[in-house]
């Protein structure tokens, strides 16, 4: 699919590619690795023709359209909807030209609509959309309506649903919660053709990706497998590539002692002459040469309080107006405890992490705290709030005023920020290096609990293995937020999730909650009709009653047949106006073509509910079966 030969490419004082070659096979996916600054974003930019290589080195097939989510969508009056529809320029293209086009070309268009299914069309975004978050209500809304985070998911919904034969996905999970990335992974996983995904979420690369291409000393390598068949790879290479260089040291020991021994000899003059010629003739074996990381410091509380740390007891809590966000609270956590915050955006889980840190109070109920118990917070929108002409030495000034200025610079030393750094504006340090600051800094304190929400959003893959063994040192208590699956794994050992205006406790582990997200977007993305629902009822069965009671707790035989009548024609009605629709399509062609695309959506929004009025008449009909 994608061919790179020999690519060189130098900028802004720098090297990024040099002599880079390498080959994506189609249908690929292909997760693009290496440190924060390497140039990946660069090379999808020169793969877009944002940059310039300056000749042939990369090549796709002529006819392959390129899709990338560079940027959020523009705040429109457009539904979301609509604004996904446009995304298959081809199916909005062929709907444009229907106003327009002579009665001649009507057919060929239409044969191309039927051809692309773009009947289907409304029904595929939607489904796309409710995977990211967007509920049957949101998506009419305008686009001018949405922050710029949801307008970034929009941004990748229509890329997916456009499905272009090359997709371009750079660090897709860092808008997304967890909900939304592990629906993401569902998704890339059966994604049609070749995709190159620059991520630093472990979990993704090893499950969606068949390749890994790792970026690394100015060059491109392809590894076959998923994220940890690469970590494997390239240990095995290293280890050979050190062997190899063992063995050559050993030899180039022995002929320059040779050398050194009988050069001045005359009768072994040839001989040291020739072994002279042959170690200038030995190319040096490479090594891989590892960056070293800086690890995190995240000091432990000196001594531990009585438990609970915190006990909460018929809690809610909110904000000054309105009713309560989160109800009802009864949890209670330890020293020890890993509690790992499950929950869609909007369920209430930064609300939760406020109460515990402090920064709201509870309405009513009790909250039972330590009044010596410290908390560390740190939360992704710390990193967008940093003054941006700030330094980290000025900032670690005001967090140690009574410390000495050495003092100062070896703790941001210790952070992993360079001297030179240490004096650099925020601007100018990179999202990673911001929030190794940060996330440093809330620790400081040595807190008794430490509440992360998204700590790993700018963080590369080496770094989030940093922070994990800083977080396996740390005796403190831990609420983790993230969409890092594989940190959600490795880190928390209770889950809590939010959900229905409260926290509870999970009863499962990750890839339990990872079938509940993927069955509930399924679920969500048809819309159910009220008979479907109605008839469900009816149907099941509950698990506690037995046969003696089902007469007196269970409908009636007459109340069954009556939902089983009204489910029959529910049908018969939705399947007339799916003949009509058709007529309608068929007809709008010639005698009315502004209306197709209105009447494709309605086509396919009656299909959706034909479906679901048949599965309910078979459910009230199974029930009656039962009872008959």
């Amino acid at each position: 699919m994608l061919q790179i030969t020999d690519l060189t490419f130098n900028a802004w004082g720098r090297k990024f590619l040099v002599d880079a070659s390498v080959s994506l096979p189609p249908g690929s996916k292909v997760g693009l690795v290496g440190r924060n600054g390497i140039g990946k974003s660069t090379l999808f930019k020169l793969i877009l023709g944002e940059l310039a290589a300056g000749g042939d080195e990369i090549s796709l097939p002529k006819t392959a359209r390129i899709g990338s989510v560079d940027q959020e969508h523009p705040a429109t009056p457009v539904s979301v909807i609509d604004t996904i529809l446009e995304a298959d320029v081809e199916r909005h293209t062929l709907l444009g030209r229907l106003e327009t086009a002579e009665p001649e070309e009507m057919g060929e268009i239409w044969s191309r609509l039927i051809e692309i299914d773009a009947d289907a069309a409304p029904a595929r975004a939607a489904e796309i959309l409710v995977g990211l978050g967007f509920d049957q209500e949101n998506q009419q809304r305008p686009m001018s309506e949405f922050s710029g985070g949801w307008r970034m998911r929009v941004a990748l919904a229509a890329a997916l649903f456009a499905e272009p034969d090359m997709l371009l996905l750079d660090e897709p999970t860092n808008y997304l919660d967890l909900e939304g990335a592990l629906w993401l992974e569902a998704r890339l996983k059966k994604y049609p053709h070749t995709a190159l995904i620059i991520s630093h979420d472990r979990e993704m690369l090893n499950e969606v990706c068949t390749h890994i291409l790792h970026l690394a000393n100015h060059t491109l390598t392809l590894y076959t497998g998923n994220y940890d068949a690469f970590e494997k790879a390239r240990a095995e290479k290293a280890r050979l590539q050190m062997s190899a260089k063992a063995k050559q040291d050993a030899e180039r020991a022995h002929l320059q002692a040779f050398v050194d021994r009988f050069k001045a000899k005359a009768s072994k003059a040839a001989q040291a002459q020739s072994r002279m010629k042959r170690l200038a003739k030995m190319e040096p074996v490479s090594t891989t040469i590892e960056e070293r990381v800086a690890p995190f410091t995240l000091p432990s509380p000196p001594r531990p309080l009585a438990p609970p740390l915190i006990r909460l007891e018929r809690a809610n809590v909110g904000y000054d107006t309105g009713k309560p966000i989160l109800r009802n609270l009864n949890l209670r956590m330890d020293l020890d405890d890993r509690i790992g915050l499950l929950g869609v955006n909007g369920a209430g889980k930064s609300t939760f992490a406020k109460m515990i840190a402090g920064a709201l109070n509870v309405s009513e109920g009790e909250l039972h705290r330590d009044k010596k118990m410290r908390v560390g917070w740190f939360h992704q929108h710390q990193i967008e709030a940093m003054d941006p002409t700030d330094t980290p030495l000025e900032i670690i000034r005001r967090a140690m005023p009574d410390s000495p200025e050495s003092g100062r610079r070896s703790k941001l030393a210790q952070f992993g920020l360079s001297y030179e750094k240490q004096e650099t504006t925020v601007d100018s340090l990179s999202g990673g290096e911001r929030a190794r600051l940060l996330l440093n800094m809330v620790a400081m304190d040595a807190p008794h609990v430490l509440i992360l929400d998204e700590p790993t959003n700018h963080l590369d893959i080496d770094s989030r293995r940093a922070l994990l063994d800083a977080l396996n040192d740390y005796t403190g208590a831990v609420i983790l937020i993230t969409h890092d699956r594989s940190l959600m794994e490795m880190v928390a050992d209770r889950l809590w999730l939010a959900a229905d205006g409260t926290v509870k406790p999970y009863d499962g582990d990750m890839d339990d909650y990872a079938r509940f997200v993927l069955d509930r977007a399924k679920q969500a993305a048809v819309k159910p009709s009220q008979l479907k629902a109605e008839a469900a009822a009816i149907a099941e069965p509950s698990p506690n009653r037995n046969k003696k009671n089902d007469k007196k707790s269970g409908p009636s035989p007459s109340t069954l047949r009556h939902a089983v009548k009204k489910a029959e024609e529910r049908v018969v009605a939705l399947t007339s106006e799916l003949a009509r629709l058709d007529d309608d399509i068929a007809n709008a062609s010639i005698s009315n073509p502004r209306a197709l695309e209105g009447l494709t959506r309605s086509r396919g929004k009656t299909q959706q509910d034909l479906d679901a009025a048949e599965a309910a008449w078979m459910a009230a009909e199974e029930a009656l079966a039962e009872v008959s």
